[in-house]
């Protein structure tokens, strides 16, 4: 086992020699301000270090590598399974001044970019070339780029545009030893050597820091608009969801949305809510213009057999950007139904939908702990958010007795535990669930190939 370094005075003085100033921070402020993340479990860093540029980044890990020092890369710190959380306390290094958009390229159709570039505006900088950034998960006006590439982030246009990994070209980064790497390029086609780029996409900081990050655009689509399909039922949701699959409808997102939620950030923008409604299920189409308004006619006339109350299409930008503040919004709305939310990103077959939906609905019913339900249901993504009293003993113990069915659940029906979020250190203990001690090893040595010293964001994942 490696001893990790105690951090002293002489040793912050010598890194903040080394980087310079205004980069080294062992200030209270900072040391509280980087020890949470959105799961508000909360562990002190040692030291904070601001990077600014990528020789600060292989200094950083240079000087980390020699004393044996845990550092854990940082983008918004809005992630929910606990994985910018240092854990062992150490570095904490943040990226959000390397937040440049180097290139956009319209012939290559791609974009060039540090890791700490928040994803909206990335988003909008791209369509000004007519061009287009899909990934789009509900954070994006604060996450970064490079904690979407190392959670592998979705959103609710995965279903059509797929996940932030199919937007990845290449990264460019650091072990931690401070020796550079590069893995993928410009060209779609590319099969020599291992595949590392796609390992690298999804590995939580684990095994390498990024500093540049190269993606591939699409051309901005003609026109769009958005539905918002209420409906009586919360199976009624589940099941049109599925039709609208099996009738070729096309949408770009799929966004499920139980009673519960709707009530909850009805409440919390303060917008009219009707108590019939049991479930609502937001569309976007895209496309040409006549072919969006031809599956536009043919949504309305499937979602009319579920038992329709309302069928609110959203044709402008503004309309549209206040549907989806509505969405985005849910997750802190849903936040003050309960003093703790144990969200959870579990992701079945999208033919599976139905059925776990009611199987959830049947455990909070069974319990007696409220579940709340939305997500990206075209994708068989459901957020699945169980809402306790962390003072109610009773609650708390039911809570884990939840999170060992539901997970249990999910892995039996082919499914997986975590869809976006990532393990971190809030789901270790139900890894196995989804892999056998076999697997789990193969995890384990491929951390030790890249991280013999497990320096790297330690003690996530496994």
């Amino acid at each position: 086992m490696i001893k990790v370094f105690m951090i002293d005075n002489k040793k912050v003085k010598e890194l903040k020699k080394i980087l310079g100033k205004g980069k080294v921070f062992v200030e209270d402020e900072y040391l509280l301000t980087y020890s949470y993340d959105a799961t508000q479990i909360r562990r002190r860093p040692d030291i904070v270090v601001i990077v600014e540029n990528e020789s600060d980044v292989k200094k950083t890990l240079e000087f980390a590598y020699k004393n044996n020092i845990p550092v854990v890369p940082r983008g918004a710190g809005v992630g929910y399974s606990g994985g910018a959380i240092p854990v062992k306390g150490g570095i904490e290094l943040v990226f959000t001044r390397m937040n440049k958009i180097l290139k956009i390229d319209k012939i290559n159709r791609i974009a060039i970019v540090q890791p700490g570039v928040i994803t909206y505006n990335l988003q909008k900088e791209v369509e000004k070339a007519g061009l287009y950034y899909p990934p789009d998960p509900a954070s994006l006006k604060t996450s970064t780029i490079g904690g979407n590439v190392m959670e592998n982030a979705g959103g609710p246009r995965c279903f059509k545009y797929g996940v932030t990994l199919n937007y990845v070209m290449s990264v460019e980064g650091y072990l931690i030893n401070g020796k550079k790497v590069s893995f993928g390029n410009m060209t779609i086609k590319d099969v020599a050597g291992y595949d590392l780029k796609s390992l690298v996409v999804g590995s939580e900081g684990t095994l390498v820091v990024l500093t540049e990050i190269m993606l591939k655009l699409i051309p901005k689509p003609e026109t769009k608009v958005l539905v918002k399909i209420d409906l009586k039922t919360l199976k009624n949701g589940a099941v049109l969801i599925n039709e609208l699959i099996n009738r070729n409808i096309q949408p770009s997102a799929i966004e499920f949305i139980d009673s519960t939620s709707l009530l909850a950030v009805s409440k919390y923008l303060n917008l009219d809510y009707n108590k019939e409604i049991g479930s609502s299920v937001i569309i976007e189409l895209d496309g040409s213009k006549g072919a969006v308004d031809l599956r536009l006619t043919r949504l309305k006339e499937i979602s009319e057999r579920f038992e329709l109350i309302e069928f609110n299409v959203a044709v402008d930008d503004k309309e549209q950007e206040e549907l989806w503040k509505m969405r985005r919004n849910i997750s802190p709305a849903v936040s003050k139904l309960k003093p703790k939310k144990i969200n959870e990103d579990i992701v079945v077959p999208v033919s599976e939908i139905p059925e776990t939906v009611e199987y959830f609905k049947r455990l909070s019913e069974e319990f007696g702990v409220m579940i709340v339900i939305f997500g990206h249901l075209g994708d068989g993504n459901i957020h699945t958010n169980i809402m306790i009293n962390p003072e109610n003993k009773e609650e708390v113990e039911k809570s884990e007795i939840l999170l060992d069915k539901i997970f249990k659940y999910v892995v039996s029906k082919r499914g997986s535990i975590t869809g976006e979020h990532g393990i971190g250190i809030t789901k270790k203990r139900f890894l196995s669930y989804q892999f056998s001690d076999v697997e789990i090893e193969l995890f384990k040595k491929i951390k030790t190939v890249f991280d013999e010293k497990n320096l790297l964001n330690p003690d996530k994942i496994f």
